[in-house]
């Protein structure tokens, strides 16, 4: 343990004022000597993601009393993206991360706690437990609250995404009333977070990939007894863990971002995973930069067919082996670091060990390596004078992945919804959203209302969308988001005009606003940034302190 570890009160000479505290919360006179572990729950009924975590954390605290340690439970805060969506709320989300890392941070630091499980569900539970994990360096482990199993309507599986397309096949007069009401009654029926391979699902299994949570855990079905069973287990390895000293820095290093990589292109990962590993990259101390997800997603196939693009949902790729069949393909084929360590003490090669190096034959949902969705991985770091710091597109199940077209520009996320449903967006044009980044929104709002609505009228394929907002993990299409310098800062995206021509080519990673350079200097010269959207508040001092998008949006530069 650390000199500051040395001080906490489970080590040393005890005063009696820690003592008496720590009595009237269940210690007796044994247990001062036992190290203490806090179980941070993000347990909440605002969200379904949330919904029962609850129980995933007694189990763990449960778990860790029987292996002599003294677990203290404190709570987090969770925001629902998919409630939030599309309304003003949504600028909260990305902010939540902040709040849940520096929550986490301040519980365990405070109490000088000597290790930490987390349990979460919602999206930004994931990358905030991770990056107050990272910073702290205290044995740690993340515990997911598991996928929730789809809905069923028409002989189809559902997903909330189903809802917000639903929206749009309404709009554009392909549905009536009454099936968009059985779709949005149907699409969410219990427990666990959004069930295609959307952000949640997405970091929990970058989190396996990387060796901090449990073997297969990521995957699991929230409502299913082994998720319990994965959490007491993950208890008595987190006990392990804090015997050895194992700490994550020994585990985030830079193999296991290489691994996490590799895998969300594996696995046609959210967009999202980009901006948090950058996050986590930076609190653990690892050097990662947008070109290093390029470089990996140029040796990586596309290797699971899963919603949003694909037909599966997250239940189906746990039946057919889950996380450790697809990495081991990615082992046998020379592009996983086996020697990478895990919270098991073993490295992710003996974990994957008696895995088989092909998936099985009789499911379709992860394919053999010769037989990949897309031979590259999906996730394209595009760049050009429209984003010179770089900007992500998610490239998979789209048709073309060229398109020049005239720019609809939209100063705000509302406007070009509207613009969708009245029908004024026609194919071949490049929408523009703006003013939606970091610091312009501010929050870094996702934008899946709108591409739902673009895919559900039918214009999917022939529409392209470029924004300096964040996609859900739901969107798909071709779409391009994290433009950086954001508009708020006076990125060249602030400077497009309507009818400019844009050019997105994700073949030859470029995103650029053909007009001549002596143009946009004319137009630098007439743009003042706009006033403040808050001057109090959370999201006012989120504003001032959160840094680019590419280099993952934090707030501690």
């Amino acid at each position: 343990m650390s000199d500051r570890r040395s001080q906490t009160i489970t080590r040393g000479p005890q005063r009696s004022p820690n003592r008496a505290m720590l009595r009237a919360v269940g210690f007796g006179d044994a247990d001062f000597e036992k190290p203490i572990v806090g179980v941070a729950n993000a347990y909440s009924t605002i969200t379904p993601c949330n919904l029962g975590l609850d129980t995933l954390a007694r189990r763990a605290e449960a778990a860790l009393r029987t292996e002599g340690l003294m677990p203290q439970t404190f709570g987090t805060i969770t925001v629902s993206d998919g409630i939030a969506m599309g309304t003003e709320g949504m600028k909260y989300s990305l902010v939540s991360r902040e709040v849940i890392a520096d929550s986490i941070e301040t519980a365990c630091n405070a109490q000088c706690m000597d290790g930490v499980l987390v349990v979460g569900g919602c999206d930004k539970n994931m990358p905030g437990a991770m990056i107050a994990i990272a910073r702290m360096n205290i044995p740690a482990v993340f515990v997911y609250g598991g996928t929730i199993k789809p809905g069923r309507y028409a002989g189809r599986d559902l997903t909330v995404v189903s809802v917000f397309e639903a929206v749009g096949e309404y709009g554009a007069g392909k549905i009536d009333a009454d099936e968009l009401r059985e779709v949005e009654r149907r699409a969410c029926p219990g427990a666990g977070s959004c069930g295609g391979m959307f952000t949640a699902n997405t970091m929990s299994s970058i989190f396996e990939a990387m060796g901090m949570s449990l073997p297969s855990s990521s995957t699991m079905a929230a409502e299913d007894a082994e998720k319990a069973e994965s959490a007491a287990q993950s208890g008595r390895v987190l006990a392990q863990a804090i015997r050895t000293g194992l700490v994550p820095r020994r585990i985030l290093t830079r193999l296991a971002f290489e691994n996490a990589i590799a895998v969300t292109m594996a696995i046609g990962g959210s967009t999202n995973a980009v901006l948090h590993l950058l996050a986590i990259a930076r609190a653990a101390g690892v050097p990662l930069a947008l070109d290093d997800f390029e470089a990996v997603r140029a040796r990586v196939p596309v290797l699971c067919d899963l919603k949003p693009f694909g037909r599966f949902v997250t239940v189906d790729l746990h039946r057919a082996g889950g996380i450790p069949q697809v990495m081991k393909i990615l082992l046998a084929h020379g592009v996983l670091h086996g020697d990478a360590l895990s919270i098991t003490g073993r490295t992710i090669a003996q974990l994957l060990a008696d895995v088989p190096e092909a998936p099985r034959a009789d499911q379709e949902v992860i394919r053999p390596w010769d037989r990949p969705l897309h031979p590259q991985g999906h996730l394209s770091i595009l760049r050009g004078n429209l984003a010179s710091e770089g900007s992500v597109a998610k490239t998979a199940g789209v048709k073309q992945s060229r398109l020049t077209g005239p720019a609809r520009v939209f100063d705000s996320e509302e406007t070009c919804l509207d613009a969708v449903l009245a029908g004024r967006i026609a194919a071949g044009d490049v929408v523009v959203i703006r003013y939606e980044g970091p610091k312009g929104g501010p929050g870094m709002r996702e934008m899946l209302s709108p591409t739902a609505a673009i895919v559900g009228a039918g214009l999917g394929d022939a529409v392209g969308l470029v924004t300096d907002g964040r996609f859900s993990g739901g969107s798909h299409g071709l779409v391009v988001g994290h433009v950086a310098p954001e508009a708020a800062v006076g990125g060249n995206i602030a400077l497009v005009e309507e009818g400019d021509r844009i050019t997105i080519d994700a073949g030859r990673r470029l995103l650029q606003l053909e007009v001549a350079d002596d143009e946009l200097a004319r137009r630098r010269a007439r743009w003042s940034p706009p006033p403040a959207r808050y001057t109090s508040g959370v999201l006012a001092k989120y504003a001032k302190l959160v840094s680019s998008s590419s280099l993952g949006a934090v707030t501690d530069l």
